[in-house]
């Protein structure tokens, strides 16, 4: 498919509804509002196709730049590729659910989200402890450094009440995954996630509380779901 014909598609399932919402939540003009599962019958027909890929995330449309993680090619994806795209990555969907979700499928994914971590800016920062969300979820506990993860840990705990507000939603959510996902440091994110606590944040003007991870970590272990690993991060 062309560029054009792909636009054009997008354009017909964008409703005005999921355009509020989206913009709601910090997208901005251009996009069409089109819902995330609309999209899947696009991307079933394109499949993998990095060109077109790279093309849709410069036009700057949120629905565009969406789809166009749901169609790239991680394994044709250089790291500088991945830093085009965060450095363009506007808004947390973006970064979290696109750019994020992508890199977690390279093998070079924990270098990079480390140096997005260092870097201090939210965004960068918030795709990183994503990105190792996604890894923990799904690759096999023995691919991990075990120290490694717990610094982190450690550094959460040390530091998520003073970081920005996306920043401390995807560290809340790296403790929870930790602790589900991680077998070795289960105890240690269980750990982590009582020291924290409650962890608020503002969505727009309003302030609210994330999931709290040691009751998500709990809810888990009811329900017999620690190890938990999902086949495939990109669905």
């Amino acid at each position: 498919m062309e560029l054009s014909q792909v636009l054009d598609e997008l354009s017909a399932l964008g409703t005005e509804r999921n355009k509020k919402i989206y913009i709601s939540h910090g997208a901005k003009e251009p996009l069409f509002g089109v819902a995330t599962g609309a999209m899947k019958s696009i991307s079933k027909k394109i499949k993998k196709n990095q060109p077109l890929a790279e093309e849709l995330y410069r036009t700057g449309n949120y629905d565009a730049m969406y789809l166009a993680g749901m169609i790239a090619d991680p394994k044709l994806m250089t790291k500088d590729d991945f830093e085009s795209w965060i450095n363009d990555a506007y808004f947390y969907m973006i970064s979290d659910y696109i750019v994020a979700v992508t890199l977690a499928e390279t093998d070079f994914a924990q270098e990079v989200a480390d140096k997005w971590i260092k870097s201090k800016e939210e965004l960068k920062m918030s795709a990183g402890y994503n990105c190792y969300s996604w890894l923990l979820g799904n690759r096999p506990d023995s691919y991990f450094d075990k120290e490694k993860i717990n610094k982190m840990l450690n550094q959460v705990k040390e530091t998520i009440h003073n970081e920005p507000d996306r920043t401390k939603y995807s560290m809340n959510n790296f403790i929870s995954t930790v602790g589900i996902s991680y077998i070795p440091l289960h105890n240690e994110a269980i750990k982590a996630a009582k020291e924290i606590g409650e962890v608020k944040i503002m969505v727009g003007k309003t302030k609210c509380s994330v999931p709290i991870a040691e009751e998500y970590i709990q809810k888990a272990i009811d329900k017999g779901k620690i190890g938990f690993k999902r086949k495939n991060v990109r669905c």
